[in-house]
C-alpha cells in the first residue's frame, strides 16, 4: 500500500515527526510512505487544508496512492475539505480507537488527525498507537465482529448514495478556483509521480490543463 503523508501550513511544523511515526509502523509492514509535504511552515508551496482536499482526492482517484494521512490543528477542516470530493471517505481520528474502529467499520481510505487540539506530552506516541490501530488488520472487517455483515452492507450503501452526490472529479477541478487547484497541486514530489503513475487519463489531461 502506497500511503500519502498531507500536512497544512498551521501544523507543517511537525511533519517530520509525524512521517517518522508513520514510517516506523508502516514500513515493517510492507507499505511505502509518500510525503507531499509541507515539510516547514517556510515551504514556498503553501498548502491550506482545502486544499488538501483537492490534493488527497487527486491523488486517490489517480491511484498514486492507496490511503491519505493528513490533519490540521483541530482535524476537523482537514476532515470536512476531504469529504467535499468524490472517492475520498476520511474519518476524524483522535486516539487508537477512533483509528480501529473508523477502519474496521467505515472501511475509508483518508484520516484527519488533530495536529495542535490535545497534542500534548507523548503527542509523538499517540500518532504511533493510530497509525498501529490503522492498519493493524485489513479494513472493513467489522467491529465487533458479529457485527461485520450489517456494517459492510452499509458501507456498500454509503459507496452507492456516494457515487449519485458528486461530481466526476475531473468536471469539479475545472469549476474550482483555478490558482486554489494550482497550489494545491503544485509540488514537485506531486509533478513526477502523477504524470507517471496517474491510472486515469481523464483526470491526468485535466490536470495537466490546470497546470499549464
Amino acid at each position: 500500500m502506497k500511503i500519502a503523508l498531507i500536512n497544512e501550513n498551521s501544523q507543517a511544523i511537525k511533519n517530520a515527526v509525524i512521517e517518522r511515526a508513520l514510517k516506523k509502523v508502516v514500513e515493517p509492514m510492507g507499505h511505502e510512505v509518500i510525503n507531499f509535504g509541507m515539510y516547514s511552515a517556510e515551504d514556498e508551496n503553501q498548502l491550506t487544508y482545502v486544499q488538501i482536499g483537492i490534493l488527497a482526492a487527486v491523488l486517490l482517484s489517480g491511484g498514486i496512492v492507496d490511503y491519505v494521512i493528513t490533519g490540521c490543528g483541530t482535524g476537523e477542516g482537514a476532515m470536512l475539505a476531504c469529504n467535499s470530493f468524490p472517492g475520498v471517505i476520511c474519518g476524524h481520528v483522535e486516539d487508537p480507537l477512533d483509528a480501529y474502529t473508523f477502519a474496521q467499520i467505515n472501511d475509508g481510505n483518508a484520516i484527519a488527525i488533530p495536529f495542535a487540539k490535545g497534542y500534548g506530552w507523548g503527542g509523538d506516541l499517540n500518532l504511533e498507537y493510530i497509525f498501529e490501530k490503522l492498519f493493524s488488520e485489513p479494513s472493513g472487517g467489522g467491529y465487533p465482529k458479529e457485527r461485520a455483515v450489517p456494517e459492510q452492507r452499509n458501507k456498500r450503501i454509503l459507496d452507492e448514495v456516494r457515487a449519485r452526490a458528486y461530481l466526476p472529479l475531473t468536471k469539479i477541478l475545472p469549476l474550482l478556483d483555478r490558482e486554489l487547484v494550482k497550489g494545491a497541486l503544485c509540488g514537485a514530489r506531486f509533478r513526477s509521480l502523477f504524470f507517471s503513475d496517474c491510472r486515469d487519463e481523464s483526470l491526468k489531461k485535466v490536470v495537466e490543463q490546470i497546470l499549464s
